[in-house]
């Protein structure tokens, strides 16, 4: 249930031992009637099998100025705020004499890339350096423990004198990321306010909230990078919670030797720093959790524990993004729901730090070293030529938008971009003076090229995968990466991007052409539509303006960052309008708002869309709706019995019906249908919207395929063969009914990267098909997967607007 929470001064302060006041049952902070907030809080979630009265996001602040109110040791600090408009809190920890002198030691840190030789004599010379470290909380919003234990150690490291905590404080700067997701800690959810996970966004960066997580970790480089989760026990056994290194694969990208070398003896420091403290845990929820904390013999470290399915492949994950900035990243996951597991996670915590304060210059000094092979262009454990001596990344004349977006994120990310000075050539072909160029002698090299490589089909190297197995940036934003071999003799004068114009250009005085070739130029066009101009689609796609120059119109055009030119407009282009497009909202079946990701690419396409929750639906009907988009779960039109889910699916059978029933009354009065994935396409049969059969891949696969687009409206943009993307594989059989607008490459080569096993039923299937009797169509590909698969966005607009 939510209720209303108070926020001010706090009545019981936290005190210097960290967990003494634990004795007390149950341990618990609350404040006093100061003011009322004026949105509302969870108070647990029903997905925990055990709850406990966690610090409230409402009370943080409060809470953090109370304990640090008497210390000289913190800097707090509000760096962003969350989708949903809640502040995002930093606190810096360190000795009083290092307080104030961030800048200095961020710029040694700097050393490191620019003189790696003389960023390791540097630490030679001087041992006590401070070395950052950086403690990630509740990335996961129903992971309460995180904040909590981050809320300990900041006590104990604002307060307490001891020589453990002194000599901790004199080796680092701690960095504590209080809680990197408040939407979820507010709302008890595992996502974030657009209900994206933000643990799979580091490739995209997406969100605000991972924006700000990673201008943390290009600031400060942390040697240490620790993400505080929850929650993985072993009911009833004695390993319980989880510490990372991970099992295999391991993306060749990493400089994985270096981090092997000191990240699971830091493993096994946490581990044992919480067997040397388990006595002291209250099992207060043992019968529920079947966690007994008194008699473990450890914990779970996949590396050492298990042969696969923890893995650190993609780069999505938060630790596993800080690794390719130096880092020895851990994510660690506590047992239990309750303050032993809030407990648990502050001896870890405390082991890591123990760990880093004895080997801190052995360990920046292998930091350092990992900079220092990117730089030297040494990569003595990768077979000889896998990374590139460079990229070209070249921009279109009339929609540069794809390729400088992806300039933006990798200078964002702290990757060197260059553009050329001249006119050149490579392989036969000449680019202009400006082309982006990414050359692979840089400190970063190995985010740099995890992001721009074409990937690797991994399938028979495992037999599973945790999450994605592909990300391409080139094949899924939409823009080209021209890899040029290591052993090239490719010289081209560049120098270093630091700006990008984003800015579009009007040509001549009318009509114009808007080519239909970027998420950018589908929002220009419905930016038109919603100011009033004419806006016509013509069958190849392209949009077209009735309209000569006027300052609006050049403003819009200026502000997508296309060049539009003046172009008849086709006697056949039909007139479109400013449809209202509604999505099947899915509030959180599983912990996931599976539609999230498809309606952040309809907002991004420009598009009005409105949510509606299958209960809605069911009741109300879809109202004055043009389009209705079903993306996501299957369990969003069925009863869902757990009091977990309950609350996302229909409530009894008779609302499943008036669910069906409403569906088909808006397609059979003329509403465009459109179903997205093996999910969405399957409830469309479920709808009775659908007669043609959905086969599967399974559950784990997914990757980059490529797929035969049929010359049509709803492919228009794309070559005859180009790039799809899956998760959970589909494709259609018994398609008599239906118009077939894709297949699968029809070659046993279609699946380029990632991991799908058992693929051959799907070679040349379809995977587009279109109802040839109602406007009904089925896409099995993840045209919006995550908000990442950019290039697969005009598959949406244009199935909507498709006749």
């Amino acid at each position: 249930m939510k209720k209303k929470f108070a926020a001010g001064v706090l009545s019981v302060s936290m005190l210097s031992a960290p967990f003494a006041v634990m004795a007390e049952a149950p341990f618990q902070w609350h404040n006093v009637n100061v003011y009322e907030t004026s949105y509302d809080e969870k108070d647990e979630s029903l997905f925990n099998s055990e709850n406990y009265n966690f610090v409230k996001y409402s009370q943080l602040e409060a809470k953090l100025k109370e304990i640090t109110k008497d210390s000289n040791r913190v800097t707090i600090e509000k760096r962003g705020v969350s989708s949903d408009g809640f502040d995002m809190l930093v606190v810096t920890v360190s000795d009083p004499q290092a307080k104030g002198k961030f800048g200095k030691y961020q710029a040694i840190r700097k050393q490191m890339f620019n003189n790696p030789d003389k960023a390791q004599a540097f630490i030679d010379k001087h041992p006590d350096l401070k070395i950052p470290v950086m403690v990630n909380g509740s990335i996961h919003g129903t992971e309460f423990a995180g904040t909590d234990s981050i809320l300990h150690l900041i006590d104990r490291f604002s307060n307490d004198n001891d020589e453990e905590t002194k000599q901790i404080l004199k080796d680092h700067i701690i960095v504590f990321n209080v809680v990197a997701n408040p939407d979820g800690r507010v709302d008890a959810t595992r996502f974030n306010g657009n209900g994206i996970d933000l643990n799979r966004d580091f490739i995209t960066r997406s969100q605000p909230e991972t924006r700000q997580m990673v201008d943390l970790i290009t600031e400060w480089n942390p040697m240490v990078f620790l993400d505080l989760h929850g929650y993985v026990k072993q009911s009833g056994g004695t390993r319980q919670g989880l510490i990372e290194p991970c099992t295999p694969p391991h993306n060749p990208n990493y400089q994985h030797d270096l981090y092997l070398k000191w990240a699971t003896n830091q493993a096994v420091a946490m581990e044992a720093e919480i067997m040397d403290k388990k006595d002291t845990y209250e099992n207060t929820n043992t019968a529920v959790s079947r966690v007994d904390y008194h008699k473990m013999t450890g914990t779970r470290i996949p590396i050492r524990d298990n042969s696969s399915g923890w893995d650190d492949y993609p780069p999505i994950f938060t630790p596993m993004y800080a690794m390719y900035h130096g880092s020895y990243g851990f994510t660690l996951e506590t047992p239990t729901n309750d303050w032993d597991g809030v407990k648990w996670m502050y001896d870890a915590v405390m082991g890591a730090l123990k760990y880093s304060s004895e080997n801190k210059v052995d360990m920046v000094k292998d930091q350092i070293e990992m900079f220092k092979r990117g730089i030297n262009f040494d990569h003595p454990y990768h077979k000889e030529g896998f990374f590139p001596k460079a990229y070209i990344l070249p921009a279109d004349e009339k929609d540069p938008t794809a390729t400088k977006k992806a300039v933006e994120h990798l200078i964002a990310n702290d990757i060197v971009v260059s553009e050329a000075q001249k006119d050149f050539s490579f392989d036969g072909k000449k680019y202009p003076k400006g082309t982006f160029v990414v050359e692979m002698d840089q400190a970063k090299a190995g985010l740099a090229n995890t992001m721009l490589w074409d990937g690797e089909d991994i399938s028979n190297d495992i037999p599973n995968m945790y999450d994605i197995s592909a990300w391409n940036l080139p094949e899924l934003w939409g823009f080209e990466a021209v890899e040029v071999p290591a052993k090239s003799d490719f010289s081209v004068h560049t120098s270093q991007v630091k700006h990008v114009n984003n800015d579009g250009k009007l040509v001549g005085k009318g009509p114009y052409v808007v080519p239909n070739t970027s998420v950018k130029a589908v929002q220009l066009a419905n930016s038109l539509i919603q100011n009033g101009f004419t806006v016509k689609r013509a069958d190849n796609g392209d949009f077209h303006i009735d309209s000569g120059m006027n300052p609006t119109l050049k403003k819009l055009v200026m502000d997508s960052g296309i060049t539009v030119e003046s172009g008849a407009v086709p006697k056949d282009a039909v007139q479109l309008q400013d449809l209202k497009v509604t999505i099947l909202r899915d509030g959180g079946l599983g912990k996931v708002q599976s539609h999230a990701g498809t309606r952040l690419a309809l907002e991004r396409l420009g598009f009005n869309v409105t949510e509606k929750t299958p209960r809605d639906v069911a009741v109300n009907g879809l109202g004055d709706t043009d389009v209705f988009v079903y993306s996501g779960s299957t369990g969003m039109i069925a009863v869902q019995t757990s009091a977990s889910n309950r609350e996302f699916g229909l409530e009894n059978q008779a609302q499943v019906t008036q669910f069906r029933e409403k569906v088909q009354a808006f397609v059979n009065n003329g509403g465009k249908y459109i179903a997205v994935g093996q999910q969405g396409s399957s409830a469309t049969r479920t709808l009775g919207l659908a007669t043609a059969g959905v086969s599967s891949g399974g559950s784990d696969s997914n990757g980059i395929v490529l797929v035969d687009y049929e010359t049509s409206q709803l492919t228009a943009g794309y070559d005859s063969t180009d790039y799809g993307f899956v998760y959970r594989p589909a494709w259609y059989t018994n398609t008599g009914d239906y118009t077939v607008l894709a297949r699968y490459k029809n070659s046993d080569d279609f699946f380029l990267a990632g991991h799908w096993r058992d693929r051959t039923g799907a070679i040349g299937q379809p995977v587009i098909i279109k109802d040839n009797n109602k406007d009904v169509t089925l896409i099995a590909l993840e045209a919006g997967f995550r908000d990442h698969t950019d290039y697969l966005f005009r598959l949406l607009s244009n199935a909507i607007y498709s006749e």
